[in-house]
């Protein structure tokens, strides 16, 4: 449990922005969710692979090259996921990169449980300001590329995010936190 001290000048402290990528399937006539990953206020993340809903599918079934089996599989079902982040992102700005569908993609994910989401969706650049999309695209390309991330995995994506707004000043002086996995690991 956390311990917040009171400010003594009565302003509450800035929480860090939080990012969502998502990864979808589109064709002419189908568009769903395939995968998410989004960051918390305190700079973790956290990623989903998403159980399309029947409705989603293309009636002929055909989804190229993504595997329908193993989004059923396993993949979140959306109760699940909708839970998850009204917990995580409630009232919250979310920043996306501004490329793809995404609030196209996140009113999909709550309409089929008949609910809103908890958060707004807003480009990056309504956070990073005095600074023109194609440079930000540029730049967030460029770390993908530096750092030998697929931009086709969301977490990438939510990563490259958080590595900009670090640059720029918008994420306070102590960053983010990257954790690594460290189950079956010795303490």
């Amino acid at each position: 449990m956390q311990t917040q001290i009171p400010n003594p000048t009565g302003a509450q402290p800035l929480a860090k922005p939080c990012f969502l990528d998502i990864e979808y399937y589109q064709n002419d006539d189908t568009l769903f969710p395939t995968a998410m990953a989004w960051s918390l206020v305190d700079g973790t993340m956290k990623t989903v692979v998403i159980a399309p809903e029947d409705d989603w599918l293309p009636e002929d079934g055909d989804t190229g090259d993504i595997d329908l089996n193993y989004l059923e599989e396993q993949g979140v079902p959306l109760i699940e996921l909708t839970r998850e982040l009204h917990q995580d992102l409630p009232d919250q700005t979310v920043y996306v990169d501004g490329l793809d569908p995404d609030e196209i993609l996140i009113d999909r994910i709550f309409t089929a449980i008949g609910q809103d989401a908890p958060f707004e969706i807003a480009p990056i650049t309504d956070l990073i300001t005095g600074v023109d999309s194609e440079t930000l695209e540029d730049e967030r390309r460029a770390l993908l590329i530096e750092e030998g991330l697929e931009p086709q995995l969301p977490e990438n994506g939510v990563y490259a995010l958080l590595m900009l707004a670090q640059h720029y000043g918008v994420l306070g002086d102590d960053g983010f936190v990257e954790e690594t996995d460290s189950e079956g690991e010795d303490s």
